[in-house]
């Protein structure tokens, strides 16, 4: 059954970012993906993602769902049929949607596991916490919007960042199965993040230090991203020859 192509709208998405040491984060990466580098450092992050209207392309917005989301994501490259490519791996997916988590990996990429989410937003500051219904991760960003991005060892400003994130816009999921990596790309006309500073935050996942030890990931900047509107392309399958570390 082919995938659908789903239209939706960003309402918020906070992509928080890690500088990770490439060779600690490599050993997290199904085989043919290898990290992306930045001034010598691997990208890694969570994304934080409120989405409305989500539908299939030809349907009209009203029939959409909406819903919290979270993704934990590393910047990768891979050699493609012309040349290289870039996007991110997403050893982990969660949903507070029902329908999501039923729907992924059946009907559109990308699995999900189940999470509660806390969400406290105003105009300037966004918080959001969730916790997975298997215990396994908990995250609590809190982040405050700011005019300039200040402060990141990995990028000189607002446009360098986005001109990253916009161009690694194929997203490769884990699989139960460990032999393939579900494929999303991500689309949009109206492109655009907004600089911010993490007032506080706490990740389970880049706080372990047995999968990170002290030193290997540190956190470097977070940008939002609000009131966007996107499609979803799914792509073909990503075979792999091997299982990743477990999460």
């Amino acid at each position: 059954m082919r995938a659908p192509r789903l239209a939706s709208v960003i309402e918020r998405r906070l992509l928080v970012n890690y500088r990770v040491d490439p060779d600690t984060v490599a050993r997290l990466l199904p085989d043919g993906l290898r990290p992306q580098l930045v001034r010598g450092h691997a990208v890694a992050g969570i994304c934080l993602l409120r989405l409305g209207s989500v539908r299939p392309v030809w349907a009209p917005a009203a029939a959409g769902l909406r819903s919290e989301n979270a993704a934990h994501r590393i910047s990768v490259e891979r050699d493609g049929p012309d040349g290289v490519e870039s996007g991110v791996y997403i050893p982990r997916r969660d949903t507070a949607s029902l329908v999501n988590r039923w729907a992924g990996g059946r009907v559109f990429p990308g699995e999900h596991g189940r999470a509660d989410f806390t969400v406290r937003e105003t105009e300037d500051t966004v918080r959001v916490a969730f916790a997975t219904r298997d215990g396994s991760t908990e995250v609590d960003v809190t982040a405050e919007v700011t005019d300039s991005l200040e402060g990141s060892l990995l990028f000189s400003g607002l446009e360098e960042a986005s001109a990253f994130f916009r161009d690694g816009s194929e997203g490769w999921s884990a699989t139960r199965s460990g032999r393939s990596l579900d494929g999303m790309r991500l689309e949009t006309d109206a492109w655009r993040v907004e600089p911010a500073r993490i007032t506080s935050a706490r990740s389970s996942f880049f706080d372990d230090p047995e999968r990170f030890p002290p030193g290997t990931a540190e956190l470097d900047s977070v940008l939002v991203m609000r009131d966007v509107p996107v499609r979803w392309q799914p792509l073909p399958e990503l075979p792999t020859a091997r299982r990743p570390a477990p999460c």
